[in-house]
């Protein structure tokens, strides 16, 4: 199909009059996938209460759903492409929808992680469809950048709202409620979707090889399960060969992408610069974002003492800060440069990382509302101009597949934020010394978590329970401070990579394809 055959429908794209009610719903189911990345840290002392996880399980519950998406997310994507990205998007609709219940009626720990993975499998239908989708209503590069503005401000505010919707269910509802939410959402969705969003695919998609989704799937997780392992416990068998089996993997996943004819990933397009700086930077950005958010829950609550709701509204400014600078994004990467705008997002949440080392049971909340409203502006910025990179780069069939990587680097970069912050402030904090005196089996649900720590300070006299919570309290801000520091440095050093992979990119250009 030529460029001039493709040319009517671009204009009738461009002035359909329900292309922004799509783009709303759209925009809601984002918003709620994102939402439910993070809705569970304000949870967590009430699920730790309640299913009495491990310190490995609480770890697992909080990320095993980003994990199972970053594996799913390049099949879907795929699948889109071929079957339909409407009908794909509606289908993991109803049955995110379906496993919601299931997640919020769960009674044991190993039920909530099974519960959780599986709503990774849905949420993995509706991510890379809506990005998909947007390049298909808005054919305008400059009313694209928009719509992107608007769907990449979402999926970065998503992690930050998450808190604030979460805290106010818990303040009235039990932990269940944060799950529940998500039935009238999907609804809508489905709904108003049916109607309004048009149907896209690819005209000559070529057949689904399912090798390819088992290689990229065990890939994925094997990887990411060998490094969350090591940083939890150290160098050990398992963790060793989770790590050969995934990069076994993923090489033989791309080196059979290369032979295919229509295959599920084209891998080439990571031959283009600005394609590779740009998923890079997502990758990075959402790492830093995600395992801020996901322990400064825990850190207001368990150690400042506030409610779920006041803790969640406490996330608020990174919320607005995303919001607002994913509206400006696609105006400033035009005003300046792409490098500049994502460079300087990456850096301002590096450095913005940077002042957690400075943090304190006592800390005011000025410090850390400031640093908040810095890491959305810096995570807004950056991520919705390489989403707008990303889906300008490649050819419009190909929408799904490109929604994929640019959504496999969200999800993976929020499991590894989770993982290997989350590791570092575990490892940090099982290593405090318990005062004298406290019973052994006591001590021991103390050093799973913070949550444990003070659930089973309950059950001690007040002069054993008060030294104990505080020495638990002090060894998680310790923590805390080492994640954010090593972070800090990864934010910081991918905002040099960005600067030179991105250079002389710009929004209003794409590859040439022949």
């Amino acid at each position: 199909m030529t460029s001039a055959d493709r040319q009517p429908d671009a204009r009738d794209a461009t002035h359909r009059p329900g292309r922004w009610i799509a783009l709303a719903v759209l925009v809601l189911a984002v918003l709620l996938v994102a939402v439910d990345a993070t809705v569970l840290g304000l949870a967590t002392p009430f699920l730790s209460e309640d299913l009495a996880p491990t310190g490995n399980q609480l770890l697992w519950i909080g990320d095993v759903y980003s994990f199972v998406i970053a594996g799913m997310l390049v099949s879907m994507g795929s699948l889109g492409d071929r079957i339909g990205r409407k009908k794909l998007l509606l289908t993991g609709a109803v049955a995110f929808g379906a496993v919601s219940v299931l997640n919020a009626y769960a009674t044991t720990p190993e039920m909530m992680i099974v519960a959780r993975a599986l709503l990774g499998v849905a949420g993995a239908t509706l991510m890379p469809s809506t990005l998909a989708l947007i390049r298909n209503l808005f054919h305008d590069p400059r009313e694209r950048s928009l719509a992107i503005g608007i769907w990449g401000a979402m999926a970065s505010a998503g992690a930050a709202v998450g808190p604030v919707v979460g805290g106010f269910l818990l303040e009235h509802f039990w932990w269940g409620s944060v799950f529940l939410i998500n039935l009238p959402v999907m609804a809508v969705l489905v709904v108003v979707g049916v109607k309004l969003i048009p149907e896209s695919k690819n005209p000559a998609p070529g057949p689904w090889d399912l090798l390819s989704v088992c290689l990229s799937l065990v890939g994925m997780i094997g990887v990411v399960y060998a490094i969350k392992e090591t940083a939890s416990h150290g160098t050990s068998w398992e963790a060793g060969a989770a790590a050969v089996l995934g990069v076994a993997a993923l090489t033989w996943f791309v080196r059979r992408q290369l032979r295919l004819p229509a295959p599920l990933l084209d891998m080439r397009l990571f031959h283009h610069r600005g394609f590779s700086g740009a998923v890079l930077a997502d990758l990075l950005t959402i790492l830093g974002l995600s395992g801020l958010v996901f322990f400064l829950s825990q850190f207001l609550q368990l150690v400042q003492g506030r409610g779920p709701l006041e803790a969640g509204l406490a996330e608020l400014p990174a919320a607005i800060g995303a919001v607002t600078a994913g509206l400006l994004a696609g105006y400033a990467a035009r005003r300046f440069s792409v490098r500049s705008v994502v460079a300087g997002g990456l850096a301002a949440v590096g450095l913005a990382l940077g002042t957690v080392t400075l943090l304190d049971q006592h800390t005011g909340y000025p410090l850390l509302g400031s640093m908040l409203l810095v890491v959305g502006v810096g995570a807004g910025f950056s991520f919705t101009v390489t989403a707008d990179v990303i889906l300008s780069s490649v050819p419009q069939e190909q929408a799904g597949s490109a929604s994929a990587v640019s959504e496999t680097a969200y999800e993976l970069g929020a499991a590894l934020g989770i993982a290997l912050l989350g590791s570092i402030v575990t490892g940090v904090y099982r290593g405090f010394a318990t005062p004298s005196g406290i019973p052994a089996d006591v001590e021991a649900a103390a050093h799973e978590s913070l949550g444990g720590a003070v659930e089973a300070a309950t059950a001690l006299p007040a002069a054993q329970a008060a030294p104990l919570v505080s020495a638990a309290q002090e060894a998680f801000v310790e923590g805390l401070r080492s994640a954010a520091g090593v972070g800090s440095a990864v934010l910081l050093a991918a905002a040099v990579a960005a600067w030179f992979l991105l250079r002389g990119q710009k929004l209003e250009d794409g590859i040439e394809h022949p």
